[in-house]
């Protein structure tokens, strides 16, 4: 029965070792590429592969194209997000296009059409502003500031015998 088990055992890893390779063919590497540009953690990444966090990890030590592809994925979607900070902070316009639906004379089917178009105007977000520019420009934004001054601390016991200072708290 435990040769049964160890048998058995040695097929479940045979298996599981080469899942790699398919994670390394080009659809699967975009897969990857496309999970991480949606915002999946490594956590859910590995768990749509069907492995463990740690093995993805290893993956991306062993594999360059796996590591790479995950990365490529964040790097957009990085960038995505501090192009909308970066809108949110200054501000912009937008064409808010109100429309009707009618009914095509030639085929019967309902469209749209535009009847009226205004263009509107999103103030800059302030908390965008400050977190870019506590972020960008630490030195003129940080809350606190680290200055080096020197500090000289005089002890105003100096020169006074302890038996002295005992005597004036009361203590002898």
């Amino acid at each position: 029965m435990a040769a049964k088990k160890a048998q058995s055992k040695k097929k479940s890893n045979a298996g599981r070792k080469g899942l790699y390779k398919e994670w390394l063919e080009p659809d699967n590497l975009i897969r990857l590429e496309g999970w991480a540009r949606n915002g999946l953690t490594d956590e859910m990444i590995a768990h749509n592969i069907g492995i463990t966090t740690t093995t993805l990890y290893e993956w991306k030590k062993k594999y360059p194209q796996f590591a790479e592809a995950v990365k490529r994925g964040k790097e957009v979607v990085d960038i995505m997000v501090e192009n909308a900070l970066l809108k949110s902070a200054m501000g912009y316009s937008y064409d808010e296009v109100t429309q009707i639906g009618i009914e095509d004379g030639e085929t019967g089917e309902k469209i749209l059409v535009p009847v009226k178009v205004v263009t509107k105007h999103v103030q800059p977000n302030s908390t965008s502003l400050i977190f870019w520019l506590k972020n960008r420009k630490p030195e003129a934004w940080r809350d606190t500031k680290n200055i080096d001054a020197a500090v000289e601390v005089k002890n105003p016991f100096e020169g006074i015998d302890t038996a002295d200072i005992k005597k004036l708290i009361g203590e002898e």
